[in-house]
């Protein structure tokens, strides 16, 4: 959805005020379910561009509170925010009234990627990995030694290391090679070699050019975006309680814990357990053929 679908949103660029446009996008109210409904069938239907911007401007503050809780990776909060929206624009873009469930419950997940994404393609410590494993560690790291209260400067005690290691369920020497990643400290390639800066050159000139090609970095952009799309398109096989318990589960940092939504459901733990572990049987069902039918297998 390009933003002349969606009219002019507000923006929060580095030399504007947060709180100014935190109070601008206040002002966009927020939608019932049967407005939700009526103007998301209108996008769809019709590609009505007003409705498709009411969607997204109703959600804003959505995206800010999700990118706010990524404020700890150093980056700047304007740019998050941004991300974020364009998440938010894929969202409606993709988002199917019919399923029955709400906008946000559907839209979070998008919001989540987009900017996880940019995180990881603009953390200027090193080339992060691309696993699921890894990418569960960077983002949940800071958060659980906080929880421990692991603040020692260095490495982490062997301790934390184990508790870490096995809540995330990853090596320990995974946990001690990401948190000197993130303890350590951006240098500068124009630095001198040596330290009173006379001769040998800066850093910069001895480093190896291991930029992928263009279209190396097209195709792994293209396969993102697949997989982004199929996740989404296999979440529309949930029913609306499996949806919201997966993405509890699964999908959001902190995440929910089985007692928590034992008593949003009112159900028993253990249920909450079972309708978790079918609905990603039926998700990891669902991508499979769904890959299958746009051969992408």
């Amino acid at each position: 959805m390009s933003n002349s679908a969606t009219g002019n949103l507000p923006v929060l660029t580095p030399e504007s005020n947060l709180q100014r446009y935190m109070d601008e996008i206040r002002q966009f109210p927020m939608l019932e379910p049967d407005q939700e409904y009526m103007l998301a069938r209108r996008w769809r239907e019709d590609e009505d561009r007003d409705a498709a911007h009411q969607l997204v401007t109703s959600h804003l503050r959505l995206v800010a509170k999700i990118a706010m809780g990524y404020k700890g990776y150093g980056l700047p909060v304007a740019e998050l925010i941004s991300e974020g929206n364009v998440g938010m624009m894929q969202a409606v873009k993709r988002f199917d009234p019919e399923k029955g469930f709400r906008l946000a419950t559907y839209a979070m997940w998008w919001i989540r990627a987009s900017i996880q994404e940019y995180i990881l393609h603009s953390w200027s410590l090193v080339k992060m990995g691309t696993t699921a494993a890894q990418k569960k560690l960077f983002f949940n790291l800071r958060r659980i030694k906080g929880r421990l209260q692991a603040f020692e400067e260095g490495d982490l005690h062997p301790e934390n290391v184990k508790k870490i290691a096995e809540e995330l369920d990853v090596p320990e020497q995974d946990v001690v090679s990401m948190n000197r990643r993130l303890a350590g400290a951006d240098n500068s390639l124009n630095a001198p070699l040596k330290a009173n800066g006379d001769g040998d050159g800066e850093w910069m000139d001895w480093l190896e050019d291991e930029t992928d090609n263009q279209e190396a970095v097209y195709a792994e952009s293209e396969e993102l975006t697949l997989r982004r799309e199929l996740l989404a398109e296999a979440m529309e096989h949930l029913n609306t309680r499996e949806r919201e318990i997966l993405t509890q589960r699964r999908l959001v940092d902190p995440v929910q814990t089985l007692e928590e939504l034992s008593q949003v459901y009112n159900i028993s733990r253990e249920r909450v357990r079972q309708i978790e572990a079918r609905a990603f049987e039926k998700l990891q069902k669902a991508m499979r053929n769904l890959a299958l039918e746009k051969n992408l297998v």
